[in-house]
């Protein structure tokens, strides 16, 4: 992406657009190993490298994250009264405008994907993209066929019919039971919801997948990454922009 240098140090919050300023006139910015004093000066940030006051920084604006979910977060932005998933992140890719892809309830665990490309975020949630979602469900009562069957048709509620999902019972108690669920579509509470509709509270909720990226074993409760060039291509791949 290419930018004015004062407003690649506050898209990065390295400091305000006035600040970056005096530092630039200073002389105590470098790309590419030299100084550069006009702030009106063009820049590469995927491609420059950056030193302020002699020390590296990390210039790209574009990132891809993949973050572990824990309950207790809100997937949002920010919010003034409640911890968010962007807390678990530096602050920089707030700064650089990683945004989560989706959402993910308060008490809902798991596989959680955050960008700074939007284009990608809004393709990956599109209705007619289908992109496959996947949780496990621990419930309340024994899953059964009937509940399969009910999956696989489409459940109607009350604002909408969900798609048809495919429900597979990994345990069948008869207080709990523990089940897959694949989804093409991911509306607000619509797991719990349509669990709710075949008699089922759903006590946790955890996704595995999104698409073709799935939450390796090693990423802890908590933990974050950024994707590999090579998830990165297929989530983009799953966006319809390869």
């Amino acid at each position: 992406m290419k930018v004015r240098l004062d407003r690649w140090l506050s898209m990065l919050g390295v400091c305000s657009r006035s600040e970056g300023k005096d530092l630039i006139r200073r002389g105590a910015v470098r790309v590419n190993g030299q100084a550069v004093l006009d702030p009106g000066a063009a820049v590469e940030t995927e491609r420059d490298t950056l030193a302020v006051r002699e020390q590296p920084v990390d210039g790209r604006v574009i990132r891809h994250v993949m973050l572990h979910k824990p309950a207790g977060l809100l997937t949002a932005a920010r919010d003034r009264k409640q911890p968010t998933v962007m807390d678990l992140l530096p602050p920089v890719y707030g700064s650089i405008g990683c945004m989560p892809v989706g959402r993910l309830d308060k008490d809902t665990t798991g596989l959680l994907i955050l960008t700074c490309d939007g284009e990608m975020n809004h393709r990956l949630l599109a209705p007619g993209r289908h992109v496959d979602k996947v949780y496990t469900a621990r419930v309340a009562g024994r899953l059964s066929e009937k509940e399969q069957r009910a999956f696989a048709a489409g459940i109607v509620l009350s604002d909408f019919t969900a798609e048809p999902a495919e429900l597979e019972i990994l345990t069948a108690g008869e207080d709990y039971s523990t089940g897959r669920v694949t989804v093409k579509e991911g509306k607000f509470h619509q797991i719990k919801r349509m669990f709710a509709a075949t008699g089922h509270e759903v006590l946790t909720l955890h996704r595995s997948r999104f698409g073709p990226i799935g939450l390796p074993a090693d990423l802890a409760e908590g933990c974050w990454r950024e994707l590999s060039g090579t998830e990165l291509q297929s989530l983009r791949k799953a966006a319809g922009m390869e």
